[in-house]
């Protein structure tokens, strides 16, 4: 596994990549990549994208996912995200449900959400590489240490950041959030299974956007 990563996020997480649970992850990882067993998501140059298309610098919101899509061609390395042209997935279209309601922003055509990352939306899912049809497949190799440290690295040393936090899974990295200094939204994960009991209605969009004019900050054109 190559650890090309933006110069920010490299600095702030330069001490994990030290340790001996990142040498196990990244040895774990890259069998998984060479082993023609199986296919595994998203393609590797693409592992790290939810922090090269945001610098550390830059973030203003997090939104954590659980782990990349795990059907062909559909993890970008964005959590929640998927490229042009592939099918906009169930809980990305509830997501854009929300916002129409929310902000009455019109739903997009497509589910790439480049467009949030590169406006200071850093979208990390908890675990970064998925077997292909196995979800889960990769959370127990020590992906959810260097997540954790990266959501630690902001909560220390961003400032007023929005993390919108869906689903147990999400809500419990949250933590570790001050909450004197950062606004933290939970709601439960907008899948077509979890999505009507609190997810619609949850009105975070405008909740960060609110929260971002206060700070003197830009809001985000979701």
């Amino acid at each position: 596994m190559d650890v090309r990563i933006e110069e920010g996020w490299k600095k702030e997480l330069r001490e994990e990549f030290d340790k001996p649970y990142f040498g196990a992850l990244t040895n774990a990882v890259r069998m998984e990549y060479a082993d023609p067993r199986f296919h595994v998501y998203p393609p590797a140059g693409k592992i790290f994208s939810a922090f090269d298309n945001s610098p550390f610098k830059d973030t203003k919101v997090v939104i954590i996912g659980q782990d990349p899509y795990h059907g062909p061609g559909q993890a970008n390395g964005l959590a929640f995200s998927v490229n042009p042209g592939i099918q906009i997935p169930p809980s990305l279209r509830n997501i854009f449900k929300e916002i129409n309601t929310d902000t009455g922003a019109p739903i997009p055509t497509d589910g790439d959400l480049t467009r949030w990352a590169r406006q200071g939306v850093l979208l990390l899912n908890a675990t970064l590489t998925v077997r292909e049809h196995e979800p889960r497949s990769h959370a127990n190799l020590g992906w959810s240490e260097f997540t954790d440290a990266a959501v630690r690295a902001i909560n220390e040393h961003g400032d007023g950041v929005v993390f919108m936090l869906w689903g147990s899974d999400a809500i419990r990295k949250g933590s570790m959030i001050d909450r004197s200094r950062h606004l933290v939204l939970t709601a439960p994960h907008p899948s077509p299974l979890s999505a009507s009991r609190g997810f619609f209605g949850c009105r975070h969009f405008s909740q960060a956007n609110a929260w971002l004019t206060s700070r003197g900050k830009s809001p985000i054109l979701w």
